[in-house]
């Protein structure tokens, strides 16, 4: 087998803005020229996808960055026969570079007769050829133990500090970081950590899914700028209604901070007509028109980070230290100057 030279990336439909500033990026980190490998994904009349690569990757370190978002099974199967693809063609590894992993929502039975799909993609995934798999912030930590192969987990939320710091840099003690369940106090403490805020909590009770019968808030929030964070925003309902709630409690601002942009159905339009300042998303999802047009949505770039991660990957270096606000300030230079 010959020696692995360079990383080489390749990208599906879902995302390829995203796909092509990680190579942009890797490129400036290395100094020399890092391209996606030219290849077609098509589709029959009948839908059937069909995909044939165009490079030599024989004995290569391969890189295929695809999301998962919608339309989910199209993105998903469009990931797995390019993995089967490479893997045909002798690709040293495959590590499967998904910013956003869908199906993540469903990591757990929570009744009856309903399945683990969340454990059955990791399969499929596994089944195809992937070897190691790079994500961001999933819905579930857990979600890696679904995995025989290793799991780089990125999170989105020191790219969030550093946004903070710099938009809020003359009000930072006034920000109050909020989480919008209890679920997900620990992605919210992390953040409050790294921007040294208070913490607190909107405690919702569902009646049934999908619908919030009643919301309170533990933590003062009076006078205060209100960050909300979370994984996913995906109709946007529970968000706007936590939003209103911080005000009704006596916040100042409100402002929202996502990791993955679903933003489906109403979701833009609650957005526009809501009492939220701004919702900041990253670009893990790419943006539809809605979104890119909306007034109130900013995205945040995630190629500086997933383009190290990938070098890290590549040349057997820590992929956590990217966890460390030091580490990152310099690879998004020019992007928060502080």
């Amino acid at each position: 087998m010959p020696n692995i030279i360079e990383p080489k990336l390749i990208a599906g439909n879902s995302n390829m803005p995203l796909a092509t500033s990680i190579a942009r990026r890797m490129s400036m980190h290395r100094g020399m020229n890092v391209g996606l490998v030219d290849a077609r994904v098509e589709r029959f009349n009948d839908g059937e996808i069909f995909v044939e690569v165009f490079e030599n990757v024989r004995g290569e370190d391969m890189f295929v960055i695809q999301s998962t978002s919608n339309p989910a099974n199209d993105n998903l199967m469009e990931l797995l026969i390019m993995t089967d693809a490479l893997r045909r063609s002798s690709a040293s590894r495959i590590t499967a570079v998904i910013p956003y992993f869908g199906y993540a929502r469903q990591d757990r039975r929570t009744k009856a007769r309903t399945p683990i799909s969340a454990k059955l993609v990791a399969n499929m995934l596994v089944e195809a050829g992937v070897e190691r798999v790079l994500t961001m912030d999933l819905h579930a930590a857990q979600i890696q133990g679904f995995f025989d192969i290793p799991v780089d987990n990125l999170y989105a939320s020191p790219i969030f500090a550093l946004d903070i710091k710099e938009k809020f840099k003359d009000r930072l003690d006034e920000i109050m970081v909020v989480s919008p369940d209890v679920g997900g106090v620990a992605r919210a403490r992390e953040l409050a950590k790294r921007i040294n805020a208070p913490l607190s909590i909107v405690d919702k009770r569902r009646e049934k899914p999908g619908e919030v019968a009643e919301m309170t808030v533990i933590g003062d929030v009076k006078d205060k700028i209100c960050v909300i964070v979370d994984d996913m925003c995906d109709t946007a309902g529970t968000l706007c209604k936590a939003a209103e709630l911080l005000l009704d409690f006596g916040a100042k601002e409100v402002h929202a901070y996502i990791s993955h942009g679903v933003l489906s159905g109403p979701a833009v339009e609650r957005i526009t007509n809501s009492v939220m300042e701004n919702l900041v998303i990253t670009d893990s999802i790419a943006a539809t028109e809605p979104v890119a047009n909306c007034q109130k949505i900013r995205v945040l770039p995630t190629a500086p980070m997933f383009a190290q991660a990938i070098l890290n990957i590549w040349n057997g270096t820590s992929v956590s230290s990217l966890f460390e606000q030091g580490t990152l300030e310099p690879i998004y230079e020019g992007f928060f100057r502080g």
